[in-house]
């Protein structure tokens, strides 16, 4: 059965599902984390530089998931993904950096600081484990795990290629 065609070509939809997000819960996490890591690492690619690299990586998050799940008939949300290579660059482009951190202990809620490369590699592992264990099994909550794990690696790669112990663009 044939459908209507679509405006937007099946290849197009690597990028354009790099704007959707699954619920209100899901773009104000998505939002939160962008906000963290966000405004530092465009600091460092200046904002057309920012704009290309996030969209980058949010191309490489949907073609990993595409690759991960190539027969899913389920829809793609892939902001998550393109925020999840900001996360990336920002492990290699401030390794000093802390973040606060909200840890629950038993019935207690706790704030320290850790360093920014903890957070993230712990934060890269969930994911890598939901993916690999949790991800292998039909449906899988509807999360695209690899997506975020696709668009890490596309941020850490692109940041390592483009030299992250230096100002990428020229000062303004």
């Amino acid at each position: 059965r044939s459908l209507a065609p679509s405006a937007v070509p099946p290849w197009a939809t690597l990028l354009t599902c790099v704007f959707l997000h699954g619920g209100w819960m899901h773009f104000f996490g998505n939002m939160w984390f962008l906000w963290i890591f966000g405004d530092n690492v465009e600091d460092r690619y200046g904002h057309l530089g920012y704009l290309i690299f996030y969209l980058f990586c949010g191309v490489a998050a949907s073609a990993t998931h595409f690759a991960a799940s190539p027969t899913s008939t389920v829809p793609t949300i892939g902001a998550s993904g393109a925020i999840a290579g900001v996360m990336g660059a920002y492990m290699l482009l401030y390794p000093r950096a802390r973040v606060l951190t909200l840890v629950p202990l038993v019935v207690f809620l706790h704030v320290i600081s850790v360093p920014a490369p903890l957070f993230l590699g712990i934060w890269f592992l969930l994911q890598f484990y939901q993916g690999a264990v949790a991800g292998a099994s039909a449906g899988a909550a509807g999360v695209a795990w690899w997506a975020h794990i696709g668009g890490f690696v596309a941020g850490l790669v692109v940041t390592w290629l483009l030299g992250s112990n230096r100002k990428l663009r020229p000062p303004v």
